[in-house]
């Protein structure tokens, strides 16, 4: 099975794939950086930024750099 035929899964039996993925996307951006999220999931940063702007995230001035010093 791939993601393609889940998501086609999916929509034939009536559940929202977009409104779900965006959900945990959602809950992703409030407990880490959207850049952070955006390069684990392999999405694209603005997607991830947008998302985290309208979910309110807490980390919308995280300033990405070298933080082990």
């Amino acid at each position: 099975m791939n993601p393609g035929t889940l998501r086609d899964a999916l929509r034939k039996l009536g559940v929202p794939v977009e409104k779900g993925r965006t959900s945990a996307i959602r809950q992703l951006v409030r407990q880490a950086p959207a850049p952070v999220i955006a390069q684990a999931l392999g999405y694209p940063h603005k997607s991830t930024t947008r998302i985290a702007s309208e979910a309110g995230a807490p980390w919308k001035n995280y300033a990405p750099r070298d933080h082990t010093r």
